[in-house]
């Protein structure tokens, strides 16, 4: 058993983590084709805060990323970007004090009464109408930009998907990584084909957790 000081474990958990990708010849990120080496970097750097998070491998191989994807997030977050979760638990994960250092804050609309009500009402889950209570938060301040980082629910997903296509609203950004069985997978790969940039794991892995440690990723880099 190693004796470390709190401030040596991550740095300690990181390093076994990149041990273990080198031992097993695993070149991340997969299928991104990166303009610089700084933004090659942030992307293993997200997918092994990922793995930090998880304690699983599988993230080396089925993490997402759109083109350029990493310097639009940056940017987006540099110029005062707030943040949609779709969990408390994500929204206390992040960073908020470092995000707020940028102009930026995080919100969570689901346990909030009229959201419930709503939803009630018509048939839909919580998160399919946060997501659209965040849009008209948005049109009442267009030019606040804004990151969803998905984590639980893939209706979030399909929300989202459904005001862009009905030309509604278009996500500056979207990182989903919903965890489970019903309709997850599909969600992902509508935000993958949709042209908005985005941060996915592929397959029915995820959770609130996931989309946390990817922010925070980011917001360690700036």
């Amino acid at each position: 058993m190693e004796t470390l000081r709190p401030d040596e474990i991550e740095k300690r958990s990181f390093e076994i983590i990149q041990n273990e990708l080198k031992a097993q010849n695993i070149s991340v990120p997969l299928d991104y084709h990166a303009s610089t080496e700084e933004e090659l970097s942030l992307c293993r750097s997200i997918i092994v805060r990922c793995i930090h998070t998880t304690a699983d491998f599988d993230y080396a191989g089925t993490l997402r990323f759109s083109p350029g994807s990493v310097n639009i997030i940056q940017d987006l977050i540099r110029e005062g970007a707030d943040i949609v979760t779709d969990t408390n638990m994500a929204l206390t994960g992040i960073n908020k004090d470092r995000l707020a250092s940028f102009g930026g804050s995080v919100h969570c609309f689901m346990a909030d009464s009229d959201v419930a009500r709503e939803a009630k009402e018509r048939g839909e889950t919580r998160a399919y109408v946060a997501m659209e209570k965040a849009i008209s938060l948005h049109n009442a301040n267009p030019d606040k930009k804004l990151i969803f980082a998905i984590g639980n629910a893939p209706t979030a997903l399909i929300s989202l998907h459904k005001s862009y296509t009905d030309n509604i609203f278009t996500p500056d950004f979207i990182i989903g990584v919903p965890v489970g069985f019903v309709n997850v997978v599909a969600s992902k790969e509508l935000i993958m084909e949709s042209g908005i940039p985005y941060i996915v794991n592929e397959g029915n892995k995820g959770g609130s957790p996931v989309a946390a440690a990817i922010i925070n990723a980011v917001l360690k880099s700036l």
